[in-house]
């Protein structure tokens, strides 16, 4: 089948492409590196020609509430009614786990946004809700650095490798259309500051991690619900522990 990656250049779209290339299928990779411009509907339609699923892994460049808002609506106002005009049968988007929450963040509150404009849309839909991924931690525990310290509240996670994010997501593209939600996580829930503890250990990183509740999750006020799924949710196989073995790299 013709499998068109909307924003199939970043982390989860590059790890995509081979997972869905090697079952056999066409894959398109549609960003503005191949022409493909959501915001402004640039090449849209020549892409989405013949496509059976889209699966949007976009992400915006920027967390401010106003810009990824209007990202996110911008996309999904030229996305799908360019998949109505091709007949496209199934729509799968990565969202994240907690948007729906009423403290839920201006960003998951935008994605939140971009998931009720699928749901609305009339395509059969999948929508993925991933937790954070290990390859952040570092940059969350960088953002919080100064000095030799790293200030980071202890809030509970349970993060995922990009990896398995992209194999789940493979599945679900090659499914049946849920017409639903799905959460992933990763296999172990653990605190913020003890991951960012065993980053920098591995990273043989001499800065030492206080716990500071006040620092909440960029800055945003959270609690130990806010981060990690609240309901049944498929578990990535990688711990943080093997992930570090093979990704021992500073933010």
């Amino acid at each position: 089948m013709k499998i068109v990656l909307v924003g199939g250049s970043g982390l989860i779209g590059t790890k995509l492409q081979p997972i869905l290339r090697s079952q056999g299928h066409d894959v398109l990779v549609a960003s503005t590196r191949t022409g493909v411009n959501v915001l402004t509907g640039q090449g849209l339609d020549k892409a989405l020609e013949g496509a059976n699923v889209v699966v949007d892994v976009l992400n915006s460049p920027s967390f401010e509430a106003e810009a990824v808002l209007k990202f996110y609506t911008t996309a999904n106002a030229n996305l799908l009614p360019a998949e109505q005009r091709a007949g496209v049968q199934h729509h799968v988007i990565l969202s994240v786990v907690g948007s729906e929450r009423p403290d839920a963040t201006a960003y998951l509150k935008a994605k939140a946004a971009q998931q009720r404009a699928v749901q609305a849309s009339g395509i059969p839909y999948t929508i993925v809700r991933a937790t954070q991924f290990f390859e952040f931690v570092g940059y969350i525990a960088e953002s919080n650095a100064a000095g030799g310290t790293a200030r980071l509240s202890s809030v509970l996670m349970q993060p995922i490798a990009a990896d398995d994010v992209a194999a789940a997501l493979a599945r679900f593209a090659v499914g049946a259309p849920l017409n639903g939600i799905v959460d992933i996580a990763g296999p172990e829930k653990v605190r913020l500051d003890a991951l960012a503890r065993t980053h920098f250990q591995a990273n043989n990183d001499t800065r030492t991690v206080t716990t500071d509740e006040s620092t909440g999750y960029f800055g945003d006020p959270v609690d130990d619900q806010s981060l990690v799924p609240l309901g049944d949710a498929v578990l990535g196989p990688t711990t943080f522990k093997s992930w570090l073995a093979t990704h021992k790299t500073k933010a």
